[in-house]
């Protein structure tokens, strides 16, 4: 016997035949045997639909508390359609919804992007054991939270992901599955290339780096709560069937609970190469790197100026570098001169929050500022934010940005 979360986004119920498909995969599994809790998005379109008419009729007047409420009925709705279904096929259903008293996702008060308390959760998910030790199955809303004074939130776009990795976690599950319109992750978007492939298996931190990115498949913040016990899949609903192989995530978060800070342990140098109108010569840059790459030497960073391209190494490798470079300088018409730069400090910060942080880079620099600390340079991506300053501020730097991630 096995514990399954499913969650069924909005394509996936986008009719009566597909609700009624995706109900009776539902009554198939827990035939075997399995117990299940199904959690369900809105409708197709159901939301934006909702978002539309409170704009036109409320418009800036709304309140997020009453759009809140709005947008809450999408699935209130599909759970009470879903749930009917799943009894109209003989098995007990019981839709959850934030005005049950076993609903488990409790959160602060921001209405529009709730925060989520997880050790009440987990205290109010374990009622969902009761119903599934009775053999009934929960139907329960995704998106939505619940205040401890009982109004509703909601957890923003793609909330029902976090919700079904949410309460596998809190029920200790041995399968999380999300069903939506795609067979599973595949190389890229087949709606832009056709010979796009889908993949087996993807870790965890290769789906979140995918979906910050802009995949629709897996809202990131879900894999927050990805287990390292607790398997997970993603999965078309046009088979219909819930033990389809799909795309596996592989592994835990590491971390994933937190803010991580790491700085490198040694070292970094800094190769810079001067030239003119740098960033109109095509090719420049993949002949600059194709001589580190060919001398086995790795590249921590890159920056690229109108007048410079510097690559940030370790300091064993820089001189290397810094010869093999010289020749190409003296090759290229458009390349001036190259220099070697002093030992350099790499700190490296990680939360999947940092793409919902407004001013994070400023949270990370400021402290650095009023310490008189030189930034020598910076790069993000939507999780990640690295900063090189000189090496004998790194550990200071570090002790600085510990203190407020």
């Amino acid at each position: 016997m096995e514990l399954i979360v499913a969650k069924f986004g909005g394509t996936s119920i986008g009719n009566g035949q597909r609700i009624r498909m995706a109900a009776q995969s539902v009554v198939n599994e827990y035939m075997k045997g399995n117990k299940i809790v199904v959690v369900v998005s809105a409708i197709n379109k159901t939301t934006d639909d909702l978002i539309a008419i409170a704009d036109e009729s409320v418009g800036k007047e709304i309140t997020e508390k009453q759009l809140a409420e709005i947008l809450s009925m999408g699935e209130r709705t599909s759970i009470r359609v879903f749930s009917s279904v799943v009894e109209s096929l003989g098995v007990k259903s019981e839709f959850i919804d934030p005005t049950h008293e076993l609903w488990p996702v409790i959160t602060d008060n921001n209405y529009a992007k709730a925060k989520i308390d997880y050790e009440i959760t987990e205290e109010k998910a374990q009622g969902l054991m009761k119903l599934l030790d009775e053999g009934i199955i929960p139907i329960v809303c995704g998106f939505l939270g619940k205040t401890e004074d009982g109004e509703i939130t909601t957890l923003g776009r793609g909330g029902s992901d976090v919700t079904a990795f949410l309460l596998g976690h809190c029920l200790e599950a041995d399968n999380v599955i999300i069903v939506t319109d795609v067979n599973g992750v595949m190389s890229t978007d087949p709606n832009k290339i056709k010979e796009a492939e889908k993949l087996d298996y993807i870790s965890v931190e290769e789906m979140r780096d995918l979906a910050t990115h802009g995949a629709q498949v897996l809202h990131p913040h879900a894999l927050i709560y990805k287990d390292p016990n607790i398997n997970a899949k993603i999965i078309s609903f046009e088979k219909g069937d819930l033990s389809d192989p799909g795309t596996t995530i592989v592994g835990p978060f590491e971390d994933s609970m937190h803010k991580s800070v790491t700085m490198h342990p040694e070292p970094i140098s800094v190769v810079a190469v001067v030239g003119e109108n740098m960033l109109n010569q095509v090719g420049l840059l993949s002949k600059i790197t194709t001589v580190i790459y060919n001398a086995g030497i790795n590249i921590y960073g890159i920056s690229a100026g109108q007048n410079s391209i510097t690559a940030f190494l370790d300091k064993d490798d820089a001189d290397e570098a810094y010869h093999l470079l010289h020749k190409l300088v003296i090759e290229e018409e458009s390349l001036s001169s190259i220099s070697l730069g002093r030992d350099i400090a790499m700190l490296i910060m990680n939360s999947p929050e940092f793409i919902d942080t407004p001013g994070i880079i400023s949270i990370i620099t400021t402290p650095l500022k009023e310490n008189n600390l030189n930034i020598v340079e910076i790069s993000s991506s939507q999780t990640a934010v690295v900063v090189f300053v000189d090496w004998e501020d790194g550990k200071k730097a570090y002790n600085l940005i510990k203190e407020v991630l």
